[in-house]
């Protein structure tokens, strides 16, 4: 199967099914918002007190 023939059919599945095809628990998750944790703050003060600056 080509690579052309194979996005011909991922998009007219994605056309066809999207979320009505899909499980629950999937669609689900797609709607949730995405988390922003304390991880990216976080991570910022490390890489921040790494370097050598305290403030």
């Amino acid at each position: 199967m080509s690579d052309d023939s194979r996005l011909k059919r991922y998009t007219q599945i994605e056309k066809t099914q999207r979320e009505e095809g899909s499980h629950p628990s999937t669609v689900a998750v797609h709607r949730r918002p995405a988390e922003r944790g304390d991880d990216n703050r976080r991570a910022e003060h490390y890489a921040r007190i790494e370097r050598g600056r305290e403030t």
